[in-house]
């Protein structure tokens, strides 16, 4: 579903990614790992167009997202939910919501119901600020924004930092539910190993930008914790 060769990119005078290749099989569940500042937010971004990619390719679907603009790559059905969140913390829950619908390219313009039955306590905070929800809210509620384009694959950058446990859970219960129910490809950078080997079926892990490992999550193997990921 999506391919990336030879990928690599410049971030002023620092070589930040170097000739990566990742696979992300339809309907598999990708997990990019790595230390912290080794490349894994900014391979996101060059997936979603938010960054220049120097060399290399990136397709998903059979389409060349480095001649597509960012806009764009969300009409080809690539939902992106970006560290921190990113939520219009001045807009309602709803109208958050509603904002993904301006990029859908077809279909309904009003909020799926399922974004509701998946996480019930938007309904609930319809009417309020996205900046008065707790970080967990906030996190379904970008989650849920996201899933308003009913995407083909959803990328989540660190969708666990900072939650509490029983919403981390809950987020890992939800992404397995679509990926087996609705056949949702999932790709997520994640620093803890619980969630990852919990949700993820495979991993990918990059250090100072290169590719060092990679395979089923079985494999992630306190051996490979140990020589790529301990800090």
């Amino acid at each position: 579903m999506l391919s990336i060769k030879s990928l690599n990119q410049f971030y002023g005078g620092s070589h930040t990614l170097w000739d990566v290749d990742l696979e992300v099989p339809a309907g598999s569940r990708m997990c990019l790992m790595g230390r912290n500042g080794m490349g894994k937010t900014t391979l996101l971004k060059c997936i979603m167009g938010l960054q220049p990619a120097s060399s290399g390719a990136i397709k998903f679907d059979g389409s060349d997202l480095l001649k597509c603009p960012a806009e764009q790559r969300a009409r080809l059905g690539i939902g992106y939910v970006p560290q921190g969140r990113e939520i219009f913390s001045h807009l309602t829950v709803e109208e958050n919501l509603r904002v993904g619908l301006g990029v859908r390219k077809n279909g309904p313009r009003t909020v799926p119901s399922r974004i509701f039955e998946l996480f019930p306590v938007l309904k609930q905070m319809l009417k309020r600020r996205g900046g008065d929800l707790s970080g967990g809210q906030q996190q379904q509620l970008a989650i849920g924004r996201a899933l308003v384009l009913e995407p083909k694959l959803l990328i989540l950058d660190e969708p666990t930092e900072g939650i509490q446990p029983n919403i981390v859970h809950e987020i890992g219960d939800i992404l397995l539910r679509l990926n087996q129910e609705e056949g949702l490809t999932v790709l997520l950078v994640e620093q803890k190993l619980p969630f990852a080997r919990r949700v993820a079926s495979e991993f990918c892990i990059l250090d100072k930008g290169r590719r060092v490992a990679a395979g089923p999550i079985r494999e992630l193997t306190d051996d490979v914790v140990r020589a790529h990921l301990s800090v």
